[in-house]
């Protein structure tokens, strides 16, 4: 296997940065150059990025690789999903992209379900209904008359975006495009009687490319001015959750995910999309995976609670390192206080904790007192609601679920996936953390035929990255605190 290097774009909501990855000898080599913000711009009522700062970061960042003297084989770009450019007959942007933040699409759904039911959009997409997906934020703005839209001709999603501004090249990625819900997964091309109900053309998008396609290379005067020549320019796989769970270093396909940060993603890869009366009520999505694959998830509050926590602590001029979070979560006696992370009440409090307070109350629970018993209250309460998520999958997965892998920010945190091992059942492999961008890089080395499948990916990944397993303990007792949760939860089992 010939030593072949990568350049990464990994672009989240509030930063992004540049990573240069190799391959050598059968082994992945990850170097970050740099790290740069994404800042949504406020321009009146209006929330929007800015596509030409980030653009020039990532001529930064091609900048900081050339300086590294190494040949680099392709650039692959992940962001966030479901944001979108409009642009015009001669292929100029129109006006700053909206941000999912923007507040024009509340309400959106709704009114368009009036043009077409609800059970009909999920029928042919198979996406939870969310007010900023690219389906409302196109129909809010026809809605609004919006002259932009009416005078663009296209629609790329932010990574092709980008990449068209890097190569003058336009194509669609299929995982980007699957957040929009305008996708049919099954199918895998966009419904038109769905852009139509939303009043725009459907001719706005175009062919649909899978991850690994060949772009383009650099713009003449890119190339020139970065410093690094005619480079290809990869379509990975767009939507960084899905960079990251082409990253999952499993063995065989009988294993759930849980993309672990702030917010958590838990999930089965499954061939078909899974769109039934049940999974529409559960309010799991379908999104699009590699290979063809599709992502069948469900969205969980993660590390939100904590972090907000730790803001407020922080403000009384009381700070915690990390290993110190996991000592005090082992101090204190075990399922004192159970809380649903997901309860609207903890959604954007204005003090988290106190919230946490009065969901106690609220459910005549003993009231964390201490931070060391806030943390056991918000970890235990975590790894039930992943037991509970996991239950409902494995009503659907058309396989047994034998190991969850958790990859992102969370696989860091030990106490929590030993938690999450006792409170499943099944062992938990933590790791990768740095995922989406070895997702991003290991796609781009199967376009160059470095690798030749998703298994060779994620056999290379094993062999690359520490992986922790966590092996469930005192089982019997995490499944009598799994029945208290779902009492004061009000949550139904599927296990």
């Amino acid at each position: 296997m010939r030593n072949k290097s990568f350049l990464a774009f990994d672009l989240g909501a509030t930063s992004g940065r540049s990573i240069l990855g190799s391959i050598e000898n059968g082994r992945l080599r990850m170097k970050e150059l740099m790290r740069f913000p994404n800042q949504m711009l406020q321009i009146g009522a209006h929330y929007h990025w800015n596509i030409y700062a980030l653009f020039e970061h990532l001529k930064m960042g091609l900048l900081a690789a050339a300086k590294e003297n190494v040949e680099i084989t392709s650039i692959g770009i992940d962001t966030w999903g479901v944001d979108f450019v409009l642009l015009a007959e001669d292929g100029s942007l129109l006006g700053a992209p909206y941000a999912y933040r923007d507040p024009h699409t509340v309400g959106a759904p709704d009114k368009y379900f009036a043009l077409i039911p609800r059970e009909k959009v999920y029928e042919l997409t198979g996406i939870q209904v969310m007010n900023f997906n690219s389906l409302y934020q196109l129909f809010a703005l026809s809605q609004e008359n919006n002259s932009l839209l009416k005078a663009a001709k296209e629609v790329l999603f932010m990574p092709d975006a980008l990449a068209y501004l890097l190569t003058g090249k336009k194509v669609i990625e299929y995982t980007i495009a699957s957040t929009s819900q305008i996708l049919n997964p099954r199918t895998k091309q966009f419904e038109a009687v769905l852009l139509e109900n939303a009043g725009v053309s459907a001719s706005l998008l175009g062919n649909i490319v899978m991850p690994g396609h060949v772009i383009g290379t650099l713009k003449d005067d890119i190339a020139v001015e970065c410093e690094l020549g005619k480079v290809p320019v990869v379509a990975v796989a767009g939507h960084d959750t899905a960079s990251a769970v082409a990253a999952v270093p499993a063995l065989d396909e009988n294993f759930a995910y849980l993309s672990s940060g702030t917010w958590s993603l838990m999930g089965i890869e499954v061939k078909n999309a899974i769109i039934k009366e049940d999974s529409a009520r559960l309010n799991f999505t379908n999104e699009g995976g590699v290979e063809g694959t599709t992502r069948f998830l469900k969205n969980i509050t993660g590390m939100w609670l904590l972090e907000q926590c730790l803001k407020e602590w922080k403000k009384e001029g009381i700070t915690y390192e990390y290993e110190k979070l996991v000592q005090m979560a082992d101090s204190v006696p075990a399922f004192q206080s159970m809380i649903d992370p997901d309860h609207l009440s903890f959604a954007n409090p204005a003090s988290m904790r106190q919230a946490i307070v009065d969901y106690c109350i609220s459910t005549d629970q003993y009231v964390p007192s201490s931070h060391a018993e806030m943390v056991r209250c918000i970890f235990e309460s975590l790894a039930l609601k992943y037991n509970y998520v996991l239950g409902l999958l494995k009503t659907f997965a058309p396989f047994p679920i034998e190991k969850l892998h958790v990859i992102g920010g969370g696989a860091k945190n030990p106490i929590l996936n030993q938690f999450a091992a006792n409170a499943t059942g099944i062992p938990v492999v933590a790791g990768p953390s740095e995922a989406t961008a070895i997702g991003n890089i290991m796609i781009q080395a199967k376009s160059a035929r470095v690798v030749d499948s998703l298994q060779e990916m994620r056999k290379i990944i094993r062999e690359s990255v520490q992986l922790d397993e966590f092996i469930p303990k005192d089982t019997k007792l995490w499944k009598k605190a799994y029945q208290q949760f779902l009492k004061i939860t009000k949550l139904s089992s599927a296990n």
